[in-house]
């Protein structure tokens, strides 16, 4: 009887191979499609994120030292903000609350990347990068060096122009040297960093006000352009009848009193009234002034606008958070308060902002001693000599591109158009400096060609293993409540932040996993010889099996 031979099984072709022969073939294609991360989306800044942080992360594959890519890291960041130590200190980093990787096991701590990054700037004396060598002959005056400003003559002087800023104070930094304590943001932090933007040729003047000492309009006829970011250094008022007291004093005030080295004596009983950065701020100084504080808001701290590490710090140090509560009225001696009369609140619906307006409870009265009171409930720009540049009650109004839409020449950004963050208001000048160096150019912007955002329904989060987040070292309380310029938080070590960097995703841009191609069937994806070179496609081997899409854990494959 004759034997029927079995055939063999032949591997890499053929049916059993899944080839292109055998399998419905598809109209589409991949594509490499760049996507843009939450992380870089929702900065105020335009910082690349992702771009800074994988540098730092994929460095020991592509052969780097570390000290290469931290330097390649803040070539990166101080593209778009010459601060990354002072943002590494100050941001609230809404880029960690939109990152990705919260669905997966918590937010990369960009802030700790960010101040790594910063010091290593600072460490090694490295200097910011000029865009060309040109050097223009339009002169621009920078009115207040504070961030936004600041950021504006960095990116002008970057671009070959002669600036000249202008500070009412006798110290450049605005709200960052006045409003921030030395305890969160050290003094030679940020004169290192304003130090180097100086270096490129800015021309600083102090205690110079304009709007008294010189006037706006001379500016603009010595000036090609003018950039307005004067700051809010004015403190608002509870309209509580009796706050005209000795003892009380706004937020900002107090702030800029202590940053100056004035000794205040608040005696042992401390209210202070508000929820945002400020009042935290002023509490967390009085805590070091050795007073028993308490702070007083009106809604509940799901509400507080103050960054949570900030708040945690501040009650880890001593401070009492009373909640729903607000003021109503003083008991005075004199003219000195010596207890605060307030009222319960309730929740009711939601304002304007979102967040729920805070009713008063009937009947619900009572009182707080108080040797001191400060009112840190919000903050306005003095507009003296810039009146022709605000609208009405509003504010200085400017266009998309930071361009006063009242007067010609005119460009403002910071807390002069409205208060927000450090990082908006850096954002907001580097957006005017283009501006402005298009408009001197006679050139139009380009339109914003956005990539597509991407989120975690287009990636393969199982891919990722689950690593811990780290935290920024911290001074214990007891430690920290010694000295008023003594920082709380620590110097991040260089491994740590590599460590940390490594935890990106990489969301939008391929960080060589190889995924597309240990799964092509076809052999339709070539990999490249050299590390840090894009995969290829051979689209005539490709029968459009989306593999290679469905696998890539970073969304970065398209079918198209």
């Amino acid at each position: 009887m004759a034997i029927k031979k079995k055939k063999k099984k032949r591997f890499g072709s053929g049916a059993f191979s899944g080839s292109s022969k055998s399998r419905e073939q598809s109209p589409l294609r991949p594509h490499q499609i760049e996507k843009m991360p939450p992380c870089r989306h929702v900065c105020p800044s335009g910082n690349r994120i992702r771009d800074f942080v994988t540098t730092i992360a994929q460095a020991e594959r592509l052969g780097k030292t570390p000290d290469q890519a931290f330097g390649e890291a803040w070539e990166i960041y101080t593209d778009t903000s010459p601060f990354p130590a002072v943002c590494g200190r100050v941001c609230p980093h809404p880029c960690e609350d939109n990152c990705n990787r919260n669905e997966l096991d918590g937010a990369v701590n960009i802030n700790s990347i960010e101040r790594a990054i910063g010091d290593f700037g600072l460490e090694k004396q490295l200097k910011l990068k000029t865009l060309s060598d040109e050097k223009r002959p339009e002169k621009i005056a920078v009115v207040g060096a504070g961030p936004g400003g600041l950021s504006c003559a960095y990116q002008l002087a970057r671009r070959g122009y002669g600036v000249t800023v202008f500070e009412a104070a006798e110290k450049p930094g605005g709200m960052l040297l006045w409003g921030i304590p030395r305890y969160r943001l050290p003094a030679d932090v940020l004169e290192g960093e304003i130090g180097k933007i100086l270096d490129l040729g800015v021309e600083l003047k102090c205690n110079v006000r304009v709007g008294t000492d010189v006037a706006l309009d001379d500016l603009r006829a010595e000036y090609q352009a003018v950039f307005v970011s004067i700051g809010a250094h004015q403190g608002l008022k509870l309209r509580v009848e009796g706050e005209e007291a000795e003892n009380v004093f706004s937020g900002v005030e107090f702030l800029n009193r202590i940053a100056h080295g004035e000794k205040i004596d608040v005696g042992d009983n401390v209210i202070v009234v508000g929820g945002g950065d400020t009042a935290i701020d002023a509490a967390r100084i009085c805590r070091r002034l050795g007073a028993t504080t308490t702070i007083l808001y009106r809604r509940t701290i799901e509400e507080m606008p103050a960054i949570d590490d900030e708040i945690e710090e501040a009650q880890e140090e001593g401070v009492k958070l009373e909640y729903l509560a607000a003021p109503v009225g003083f008991n005075k001696e004199g003219n000195r308060i010596t207890s605060m009369k307030c009222i319960r609140m309730k929740l009711g619906d939601p304002d304007e902002s979102g967040r729920r307006r805070p009713v008063p409870v009937e009947g619900s009265e009572f009182e707080i001693p108080a040797t001191a009171v400060i009112p840190a409930i919000s903050q306005a720009p003095g507009f003296t000599g810039f009146q022709t540049l605000v609208e009405g009650k509003d504010w200085i109004k400017v266009d998309a591109d930071g361009a006063s839409t009242k007067v010609e020449g005119v460009w403002a950004g910071g807390d002069a158009v409205s208060l927000a963050l450090v990082t908006t208001a850096v954002g907001q000048g580097r957006r005017a400096a283009e501006s402005i160096d298009l408009k001197l150019r006679g050139e139009e912007r380009p339109k914003d060609t956005d990539s597509p955002l991407i989120k975690t329904d287009h990636m393969r989060l199982d891919h990722y293993e689950k690593k811990d987040r780290s935290h920024i070292p911290k001074l214990p309380p007891d430690e920290r409540l010694k000295g008023m310029d003594t920082e709380v938080n620590l110097a991040v070590p260089q491994q740590q932040a590599i460590a940390e960097a490594q935890r990106c995703m990489s969301c939008g841009y391929c960080f060589d996993c190889e995924k597309c191609w240990l799964f092509c069937q076809d052999q339709a994806v070539a990999k490249p010889m050299q590390k840090g070179v894009l995969y290829t496609f051979k689209l005539e081997n490709c029968t459009g099996c989306k593999k290679c899409a469905e696998e890539c854990p970073c969304g970065f494959i398209d079918m198209l």
